[in-house]
């Protein structure tokens, strides 16, 4: 072989091993932007759960504070009617 064939070779090999390393290297990092992105998405998704819930907590006492109140007024308006 002649050495433009051989130094063509050469060339080719160091040139797909500099790819071969790019490409895993970059991979390797957006694996780990995944991660951290997935991490940051399903703490949102906890943090939304947990104010679903409680605000589900607090629509469901709603109508039976209103159903007290409305009792301890009606009581209220029965002493007042006693009182005179």
């Amino acid at each position: 072989m002649s050495e433009a064939v051989i130094v063509a070779l050469i060339t080719g090999g160091v040139s797909l091993l500099g790819t071969v390393i790019t490409i895993l290297a970059t991979s390797s990092k957006t694996a780990q932007e995944m991660k951290i992105n997935q991490a940051v998405t399903d703490t949102k998704i906890e943090e939304l759960t947990r104010e679903v819930r409680k605000h589900n907590n607090f629509a469901e006492r709603m109508p039976v504070v209103e159903e007290q109140i409305k009792t301890l007024t009606e009581r209220l308006h029965d002493l007042e009617d006693d009182g005179r």
